[in-house]
């Protein structure tokens, strides 16, 4: 069992590979591999696409790894392989980016990624920190998660879904931001669950364990 961390120079993945490391040993899951190689992710059991920075660009560095998109669209998408998008690498999962531009994602769940908005003017942006998340759907990569429990965010843009049933879980900001999509075999994450201590950890766990 192999579980792929892509590398696109878009974000430092010391931090996700540590945690999903030590939750792969933890529940017997196989391997960690961070790699920008395609003939390694078409290959992959599961595949993780994390992202820092800003969509345009992200989106641009998939697209530059040559064979790098096709390879990621045949694992998920053609083989249907669990799938799990981190940060930036959960909004480009989205129909439009709109950040900077109008950027086109991948378009595997439907909806756009524009910037947050909160009703209080005196909340900052890049919306920064711990914040409780609200589970609006079962899954089983939130099993043992609940309401209440905390993740860490670190973004400015979020994304709105076209279709509400996508979405799993959401904070609040002084509005509704949405914190974790999904449909099939993909999840998405705006958090990092690598930073978000036992839930996100326990996140992982399910992930590594989870046949959709």
């Amino acid at each position: 069992m192999t579980t792929v961390l892509i590398d696109y120079d878009s974000g430092n993945l010391h931090s996700a590979q540590k945690a999903f490391e030590r939750m792969a040993a933890e529940t017997n899951s196989g391997d960690i591999i961070v790699t920008a190689d395609p003939d390694v992710v078409a290959k992959a059991d599961r595949v993780v696409l994390p992202g820092d920075g800003a969509f345009p660009h992200c989106r641009e560095n998939l697209s530059a790894h040559t064979g790098l998109d096709a390879a990621l669209r045949d694992a998920v998408m053609t083989r249907a392989v669990p799938f799990m998008g981190i940060c930036v690498g959960m909004q480009m999962l989205a129909t439009t980016g709109h950040e900077y531009e109008a950027t086109a994602g991948l378009n595997w769940i439907a909806g756009d990624i524009r910037r947050i908005t909160p009703t209080d003017p005196s909340l900052k942006i890049p919306h920064m920190g711990w914040n409780d998340l609200i589970i609006d759907a079962p899954h089983p990569v939130l099993k043992g998660v609940k309401t209440g429990d905390h993740a860490y965010f670190v973004h400015s843009y979020a994304m709105q879904v076209t279709d509400p049933a996508h979405r799993l879980a959401h904070v609040d900001y002084a509005g509704d931001i949405t914190a974790i999509v999904g449909r099939d075999n993909i999840i998405g994450m705006q958090f990092h669950p690598e930073k978000s201590q036992t839930a996100g950890l326990r996140m992982i766990g399910n992930f590594l364990t989870w046949t959709p």
